[in-house]
């Protein structure tokens, strides 16, 4: 079957409309639309209540609305194993495989906010797992450089991202250390896995007032979600977000 591949506002309505129609239940029984309306809604009602008991630490009061439509216009289930769909839209992650997970949404949805993307902005996201997140970053607007190193993951996500027409997302199979120089400078990094120091590489391909929001902290140990930002006068402007727990870091042995 051929895919057709609509423009952004156009997608939107129609996922809206196919939304009910593409997920399948735990037990088997297709879930009607106005269902899945509903959990859409609860995911969202659950970030906007977790966005407001963080604010103290996030300096974030509310949910950006844009990331807010994003994330309602992304299907969720399409980046969880069959078996996982009817939990695609509950605020937690889950297991996609190979020893990764897919993030919270609220997660997603905090280090989205905190890049602080527009459209038009290039980003690189170290880290596709599933592809939701380049899924929601490609959604505002950007055009998205995403490198995955386990290889079974990154030829699933970039399949998944290739059905669901996002052309805007470019999946590479390999070691995101050194990022993507070819198409650097990046408005905004965002980095899915946590090392236990920020890699170099990274820093120095972020474009002047660009954002790089990444967890940083031992295996195992107590992660801090970091958020750098570059200055006008090319200082690199660092604080400490939220404690998270990520998937460690994954180099490529042969590097």
């Amino acid at each position: 079957m051929v895919a057709i591949c609509y423009p952004q506002s156009r997608r939107r309505r129609w996922w809206r409309v196919m939304l009910g129609l593409a997920l399948i239940g735990v037990a088997g029984c297709a879930r009607s639309d106005d269902r899945i309306e509903d959990q859409v809604q609860q995911m969202l009602a659950d970030i906007e209540r977790t966005v407001q008991q963080t604010a103290a630490e996030t300096g974030l009061s509310a949910l950006d609305p844009a990331v807010a439509d994003a994330l309602r216009t992304v299907p969720r289930h399409e980046f969880v194993p069959k078996e996982l769909t009817g939990a695609a839209y509950i605020n937690r992650p889950l297991p996609i495989g190979e020893g990764q997970t897919i993030s919270q949404p609220y997660i997603v949805a905090l280090m989205t906010q905190l890049v602080d993307v527009e459209p038009g902005a290039r980003v690189l996201e170290i880290g596709t797992g599933s592809g939701y997140q380049a899924a929601v970053l490609a959604e505002l607007g950007a055009t998205v450089y995403t490198i995955e190193i386990v290889e079974p993951l990154g030829r699933r996500a970039a399949a998944v991202l290739e059905r669901l027409c996002y052309d805007d997302v470019h999946v590479r199979i390999g070691d995101g250390y050194a990022g993507w120089p070819e198409h650097a400078p990046f408005d905004a990094v965002v980095v899915t896995a946590a090392p236990e120091t920020i890699p170099q590489p990274l820093i120095d391909q972020l474009a002047t007032g660009g954002r790089l929001v990444i967890p940083v902290g031992p295996r195992g140990g107590v992660q801090q979600l970091q958020l750098l930002e570059r200055q006008e006068n090319g200082e690199v402007r660092t604080r400490r977000v939220l404690p998270v727990s990520f998937v460690p870091f994954t180099r490529d042995p042969a590097d």
